[in-house]
Order: structure tokens, then C-alpha cells, then sequence
């Protein structure tokens, strides 16, 4: 049995009851880089296996998705409980996919167990809501990264809604995304936040509104992971923010 959960945002506390559960049966465990160590620390047994199978984008040196699928096979031929772990939720952006494929192709029994996503994790410890009542009727969820290939009326669409746009994978090509949304029409009044290492002790949040960050973000090296919030919800972060990262800061795997 291999179990494919969501492990959270970054707060060790962030955890389904469930995956408490699993990762205390597991005999292997294979972690993605931004998944919090402690929560293995402190539910893990004693001889568990840990491999640290971290996917990093723009380094060549992590892990290819190959080669976790290789893992997922060996090991579960191996052991009876394998358990995934991927930071955030397993159906948000996390190649899932590629795994639940590599899986049912070798007959292996699997599970999937949900987790907080990076959007709900930073929306929550930001005091963003992402459709506040007045502010916003949806949120679009996006990534945005040198191979996202969004046609002219996509764009289009991107600029002229009133939906909250939370875009992952967005922090190392910011200033493309937010000139593309100038170019295409979006108020340059609109509000952006970028929240760092959200839901951990490390948490840093910036916010701007489209035309200021274009000079205000422009030098900014944002830490991974990051996630940007595009919208008028952005405008009630001061009002009602409450995190002040006083926990115990998160070291993620370096790949």
C-alpha cells in the first residue's frame, strides 16, 4: 500500500488526523523538499525509513519525477506502508498524476489523503480571505512559471476579472506576470501580496499594488516556497492580520 497525502503548508500542526495515523504505520517514507521535518519527528516510529526525495524547480541536481516513481516501486514491493509525502494538498499542482499512474500500472494499492494547500495555508495565516463577501464572488488558481504558455485572450480574461487570482510557482518571474497584466488591462491599483514561507515561523508577507511593485519588487528575491494573491481581498491583510511568526522557524530541505 502506498499512501499519497497532502502534508501541509509548512506548520507541523497543519495535519489531518488521518495522516497522523499513516505516518505512525508507515515503514517508508518519501518526502517531498517542503514538507516540515518535525511532523515525521513527532509521529514517525523509530525505524522508519526517510527518503528525501525533493523536486525543485530550476535544479537540475533534485529529484526528476522518474525517479520518485522508481521509489514508489522499489519500495513498495519492499514494505507493507509507503506513505507520499507532498508538501500542501496532492491535487494542487503536485504531479499526482505521473504517481497514481506509475502506481496503478504496477498494481500497487494506493490511497490519497488530502492536505491544506498553499492557498488556503497562506490565505489563513496572511488574514487574506480569498472571496470575502464585497471583495471577491471566486479565486482562480493558477501557476506561473517560464513554460506557462497563456494565449492573448487568456490574459484578457486574467486582467479583467474581479476573481482573486493565487498564483504558485509566480515568485522568480513576478515582474513578467504582473507587466502582463498591465499590458492586458488590470487596474494598476490593484492590490498583490507575496507571502513567504507561509504558515511557519520564517513567514514574511509583502504587499503592493501592481504599478508600485513593478519598481517596489523589482530587486526582491522572494524564498521558496511563495505564493502571490492578486486581488481586492489583498486590502484586508493590516486590517486583520494576526500571525507573527513566533513559532519555531521551518528549515526545508536544500536541494
Amino acid at each position: 500500500m502506498v499512501v499519497l497525502a497532502g502534508a501541509g503548508p509548512g506548520d507541523a500542526d497543519l495535519i489531518t488526523l488521518k495522516l497522523q495515523k499513516r505516518i505512525a504505520e508507515a515503514n517508508v517514507i518519501i518526502t517531498d523538499r517542503l514538507v516540515n521535518p518535525d511532523m515525521i519527528k513527532l509521529h514517525a516510529r523509530p525505524d522508519v525509513i526517510v527518503l528525501l526525495a525533493g523536486k525543485q524547480g530550476y535544479n537540475d541536481a533534485s529529484y526528476s519525477q522518474d525517479e520518485i516513481n522508481q521509489l514508489l516501486i522499489q519500495y513498495a514491493a519492499q514494505y507493507k506502508r509507503v506513505v507520499r509525502l507532498k508538501g500542501g494538498d496532492v491535487a494542487f499542482f503536485s504531479n499526482v498524476l505521473d504517481e497514481l499512474e506509475t502506481l496503478k500500472q504496477h498494481k500497487i494499492p494506493y490511497e490519497i489523503i488530502p492536505g491544506i494547500t498553499a492557498a488556503s495555508g497562506a490565505s489563513a495565516y496572511a488574514a487574506i480571505p480569498l472571496t470575502a463577501r464585497g471583495y471577491a464572488q471566486g479565486v482562480q488558481f493558477l501557476t506561473f512559471n517560464p513554460n506557462s504558455a497563456y494565449s492573448e485572450e487568456q490574459w484578457k480574461a486574467l486582467a479583467s476579472t474581479s476573481d482573486t487570482l493565487v498564483c504558485y510557482m509566480a515568485s522568480r518571474n513576478l515582474m513578467t506576470l504582473i507587466e502582463s497584466l498591465l499590458i492586458f488591462g488590470c487596474q494598476p491599483s490593484t492590490p498583490i501580496a507575496v507571502v513567504e514561507q507561509a504558515t511557519t515561523g520564517s513567514q514574511k508577507i509583502y504587499t503592493s499594488t501592481l504599478e508600485q511593485s513593478k519598481t517596489g519588487f523589482a530587486d526582491q528575491q522572494f524564498l521558496s516556497p511563495s505564493l502571490v494573491i492578486i486581488g481586492e481581498v489583498v486590502r484586508l491583510h493590516e486590517q486583520y492580520r494576526w500571525f507573527t511568526g513566533d513559532k519555531a522557524d521551518v528549515v526545508f530541505e536544500e536541494i
